[in-house]
């Protein structure tokens, strides 16, 4: 045998040797092998552990956000919610009122008798300093005429009204109807005011610069449903 056989057997008889040292270690079955490992497919104890802590973390997150109204169906207002009533079912104002929400699709007495309350103050107000440019946008031609002759009056005489709106006590409509395109609605105002009537020498000849008087006003506001201006203006007044 050449020295070249003889490298070459122990070669052999080394990578022999290696084989079943291996096969003794790794191809033994003990019974106590873990499956192979499948990424994709977990037990269901490990997908509920895995589901319960998620929605841990979710909730956690949710602690930090703020909530937009409407963002949850909930806040939404529900369409059947009773509005309030003005007027029993079948009665005149409630029919005005229907007929007058049937020409003005943005009409509503709730934004109506808001409207209505703070052009009561504004015009109460004008009034009483004389302020003409806002008395003019606020009422018709003809009840501009009356009260800018009251005006006039007072000026003439020298005479000065002092006047402190309070408050409004209450507002209820008291009458709406629909005069072809023409919409009518009549608010009885209920109102506290301080109001004193000087002489030009400072006197007070009528009223009161200290005491608190109600004062009882009603007004019917009128607009064209076809006109693309949306203000009412005052087209009559009285009282009780």
């Amino acid at each position: 045998m050449t020295g070249y056989d003889l490298i070459n057997l122990i070669f052999l008889a080394i990578a022999v040797f290696v084989f079943f040292r291996l096969r003794s270690v790794l191809g033994k079955r003990t019974g106590n092998e873990r499956p192979p490992h499948d990424p994709y497919s977990r037990n269901p104890l490990e997908r509920r552990k895995d589901d319960a802590e998620s929605a841990r973390q979710a909730d956690s997150r949710d602690d930090n956000v703020i909530r937009l109204p409407g963002s949850d169906r909930q806040d939404e207002p529900h369409e059947d919610a009773p509005r309030p009533a003005y007027a029993p079912e079948g009665s005149p104002l409630a029919n005005g009122l229907a007929q007058v929400e049937l020409a003005d699709r943005t009409f509503t007495p709730e934004s109506f008798l808001d409207g209505a309350g703070k052009a009561h103050e504004m015009i109460v107000t004008a009034f009483a300093s004389a302020d003409r440019a806002t008395l003019r946008q606020l009422l018709d031609d003809d009840v501009f005429k009356d009260f800018e002759a009251a005006i006039e009056d007072r000026e003439m005489e020298g005479r000065s009204l002092e006047q402190s709106y309070v408050g409004l006590s209450s507002a209820d409509i008291t009458a709406a109807e629909l005069d072809g395109s023409r919409a009518r609605v009549t608010v009885r105002f209920v109102s506290q005011m301080i109001s004193a009537l000087r002489a030009a020498n400072g006197d007070v000849v009528e009223g009161s610069p200290e005491a608190v008087r109600q004062v009882v006003d009603v007004w019917t506001f009128e607009r064209d449903t076809k006109s693309r201006d949306p203000n009412w203006k005052l087209v009559a007044t009285g009282g009780n």
